[in-house]
């Protein structure tokens, strides 16, 4: 019967463990997934290098060189006046070019940056370097939704910051709690080894021992339910394959396994020395 006691207080630890554990790996994904999506979204901030009539495809190919080798662009895209004619007659859905008897668009490139140099300063940087070569006319872009998006995501990153905070230091005094009943029930046990002779290294490290195993086994579980969520999550929403960044969601999941052992230990460490130091009368 003791056994069976052990085994279902071991077991519901174990689980206790594994659903905080899973707790802060989902707002992992979270966190993660929030970051490449802020990327996405700044690498898909446009600047539009319309160019001259009289450029030549030489001139135009230079340019493109020049700006694909810059830190700050991440790819260029060279449209010429014809398929920006025929992308504005799709929206309109009329011929307008036939109308006007020409077509009075320009051949443009879109230039698209690399998300940590998507703020108005680098971007003012960039616009005054394009603006110096010959076959370019005007650079256009959207300054306030750029202002817009920085502004948001920074105050998206600060409460996420100290949601994650909050969040781990509750699972944190969850799983110690946790522990610290399932280390309870053996309070005698601990102070009867103590009476007999035993060190308090000695009589620790069984329980620090279980206490990190108990960690990982919870970490693993919590693993498992992590990758089913993120599994069917794919499914129901099949954009998310491509911000998944499978590194990072590997070094999460290992970062749920050295939680859930630092904490696990580091509480069953605390736990058994608090018993230990109680009198034999406290514990009744």
């Amino acid at each position: 019967m003791a056994r069976k006691t052990l085994r279902t207080s071991y077991i519901s630890t174990v689980v206790s463990i594994s659903l905080v554990l899973f707790m802060i790996g989902t707002l992992g994904v979270l966190v993660l997934h929030a970051r490449k999506i802020s990327n996405y979204v700044k690498e898909n901030i446009q600047l539009s290098v319309m160019l001259l009539p009289e450029a030549s495809l030489e001139d135009i190919g230079k340019l493109m060189k020049t700006l694909e080798k810059s830190e700050y662009v991440k790819s260029t895209t060279y449209i010429t006046k014809d398929e920006a004619a025929a992308k504005l007659k799709e929206d309109l859905g009329e011929d307008f070019v036939g109308f006007l008897g020409y077509n009075p668009l320009l051949g443009s490139i879109d230039v698209k940056l690399k998300a940590e140099f998507a703020d108005m300063q680098s971007v003012n940087v960039l616009k005054s370097q394009i603006s110096s070569f010959p076959a370019v006319k005007e650079v256009y872009y959207q300054q306030s939704l750029i202002d817009m998006i920085n502004k948001n995501m920074r105050t998206l990153g600060l409460v996420i910051l100290g949601f994650s905070g909050l969040l781990f230091f509750i699972a944190a005094a969850l799983i110690n709690n946790t522990i610290r009943l399932s280390l309870y029930s053996r309070r005698l046990l601990i102070k009867s080894m103590k009476l007999v002779g035993a060190t308090r290294g000695f009589i620790r490290k069984p329980f620090v021992w279980s206490g990190i195993m108990q960690g990982f086994y919870g970490a693993l579980i919590a693993n498992i339910l992590l990758a089913v969520l993120l599994y069917f999550s794919r499914k129901e929403i099949p954009d998310l394959v491509e911000i998944q960044d499978y590194k990072m969601i590997l070094t999460l999941m290992g970062g749920v396994v050295a939680s859930g052992i630092f904490i696990s230990g580091i509480s069953t460490f605390f736990a058994v020395n608090k018993y230990l130091r109680r009198n034999t009368q406290d514990l009744y």
